[in-house]
């Protein structure tokens, strides 16, 4: 058996590692590499070629003559190993030295860069971030190119040894809320990382809550206006979703392409959306504490409709709304579940044969059906996968508080739901910013999109280190600065 260097051995227990010996006149140079991470043109071509070039050269004269940009000289075999591990190709000058060369040789092969398919939009760039790193931050500064834009790299995960990139922009963001963010990230001692979703949960203030505290987006435009606003952005390599904050509730019921829309349009869409989400949360719930305590408040126009609806239903409000709640969330699991053009047809198919069976056998009113099905609808008006989750979750418990106590028992579950949220936080900043505590000034870009010469000044809710973007008085004077 050939000899190598003594902290090789192991790795040779693996098949894909190959280590070799290549003699001079003087010592043998010794190299090691994973060839499953290796792009073979590099090898050959870029270090093997030099080293073969001349049998006397010694070995600072060899790493001048390879023409590759990362690689270095290092004598810690844990910082050796991890390139290693990482598609680096290791040069060892004799068997005595612990010194090695360490050149970057790591395959580029991925996903080439995509239109985004969770957040798709008819307006605005169609590109999306993917697995690879260095590519989401070349998406990145293509967007930022400007001198400030930090990028700090981060290993996380004792198996995973996952690259974690924290952008902030310097002299703009907050530096109490990029220290909490990175000193978050180096606290986690997970030992497996394998998607920036699990590192999001942990980095979040309040893990026990089902509301989230940071978003993720897919959309390079997304991530480069929250850097602008003054907020942390956290890549991850291998995963196509960047996450960003800290942010407020109304950030989950804003979607990227109000900005590309004239904001008239854009903020009726957003004020659509919301009145959405309220209806998805309370239409089940209100329906059972009619039904159930509140009878009289029935209007005579619905009366015939609903009483005649009802006339052979067998169960209480509460067990009819809670059959249809479920095979609700079932039809969606199932269709998420299976591959998409099959969980299209389930969805459709059997949502239609399930209602129309279901209303048929009387085990529900139509006019339930309805209620539930456009509940359902409403919810995914909810751009954040993560919010939209949260917010067909929170039915079960108004509906719940609806069978208790009524109108009384909606009011006590959303008094409950208001007190949760105010004591969340998204990096140290309160969650239902500007709303509570109230900032007037704030407000603008809640609830409706305002027109681009309102936004003279960044959130002070970020606490941005630059809170003006540009004077006030150049929009009045200049109206190309509007819309």
């Amino acid at each position: 058996m050939t000899a190598v260097p003594r902290q090789w051995k192991e790795l040779r227990e693996s098949s894909d590692f190959v280590c070799y010996e290549h003699p001079t006149n003087d010592e043998s140079f010794f190299i090691g590499y994973f060839h499953s991470l290796l792009e073979p043109n590099v090898l050959h071509d870029h270090i093997l070629g030099p080293l073969s070039n001349d049998s006397n050269q010694t070995f600072n004269e060899l790493y001048r003559a390879i023409p590759v940009g990362e690689k270095e000289i290092s004598d810690d075999w844990a910082t050796i190993q991890g390139k290693l591990l990482r598609g680096y190709v290791v040069i060892q000058y004799g068997l005595q030295s612990d010194q090695c060369m360490v050149v970057n040789a790591a395959t580029a092969k991925g996903r080439s860069i995509s239109t985004p398919e969770i957040e798709f939009t008819v307006e605005g760039p169609k590109e999306a971030f993917v697995e690879a790193l260095n590519m989401n931050l070349n998406l990145i500064r293509k967007r930022v190119p400007y001198p400030e834009l930090r990028v700090k790299e981060f290993e996380v995960g004792e198996i995973s040894k996952a690259r974690v990139a924290v952008c902030y922009i310097k002299g703009l963001t907050n530096e109490q809320y990029l220290n909490t963010c990175i000193q978050r990230i180096t606290d986690v001692q997970f030992d497996q990382i394998t998607n920036i979703t699990v590192l999001q949960q942990m980095i979040e203030d309040n893990s026990n809550s089902i509301f989230p505290l940071t978003i993720g987006t897919e959309r390079p435009d997304y991530a480069a206006w929250a850097l602008s606003s003054g907020q942390i952005c956290v890549l991850m390599d291998g995963s196509p979703i960047a996450v960003f904050a800290p942010v407020n509730l109304g950030y989950f019921f804003i979607t990227f392409e109000d900005y590309y829309l004239p904001w008239i349009v854009g903020s009726i869409l957003r004020v659509i959306r919301m009145s959405s989400v309220l209806f998805s949360v309370y239409s089940s719930s209100l329906y059972i504490a009619v039904m159930t305590y509140h009878g009289q408040g029935i209007s005579n126009v619905f009366l015939p409709t609903i009483v005649t609806s009802r006339m052979n239903v067998p169960f209480p409000p509460f067990v009819e709304v809670l059959i249809l709640e479920l095979v609700i969330e079932l039809l969606r699991e199932a269709g998420a579940r299976l591959p998409t053009k099959i969980g299209q047809t389930i969805g459709i198919v059997g949502g239609i044969v399930l209602g129309t069976a279901a209303v048929e056998a009387a085990l529900t009113s139509n006019f339930l059906l309805i209620i539930v099905a456009l509940s359902a609808l409403a919810s995914f008006t909810t751009p954040i996968f993560r919010m939209s989750a949260t917010i067909r979750l929170l039915r079960f418990p108004f509906i719940i508080a609806a069978q208790l106590g009524g109108l009384l028992g909606i009011f006590i579950c959303t008094i409950a739901i208001f007190a949760h949220l105010l004591r969340l936080t998204s990096l140290g900043m309160p969650y239902l910013v500007p709303f509570y505590p109230f900032r007037a000034t704030d407000a603008y870009d809640t609830v409706i999109r305002p027109s681009y010469s309102r936004f003279h000044h960044r959130l002070s809710y970020f606490r941005s280190q630059r809170p003006v973007r540009f004077s006030k008085e150049q929009a009045k004077r200049k109206k190309d600065i509007d819309e």
